[in-house]
């Protein structure tokens, strides 16, 4: 799937990633604020390969690719 169609399954409450990343495990959800967030807006974050998150940005290789799957 393309990046627009893995952006439409984070809205959606699915986790995603790409077939090209390098480590393995590695995902993406969606953080939708609540009332007790610092946050005011939702964000992308990332489960890295040493199982922490982080907040996640795309860069051009990412937005461009045709690798997203959904993650189960």
């Amino acid at each position: 799937m393309d990046f627009g169609e893995a952006v439409k399954m984070l809205k959606a409450g699915k986790r995603v990633s790409r077939a090209g990343w390098n480590g393995k495990g590695m995902w993406l959800a969606l953080q939708v604020p609540d009332e007790h967030s610092k946050m005011g807006h939702p964000y992308a974050y990332m489960k890295g390969v040493d199982g922490k998150f982080f907040p996640w940005n795309p860069n051009n290789l990412d937005v461009f690719a045709e690798d997203w799957g959904e993650v189960c």
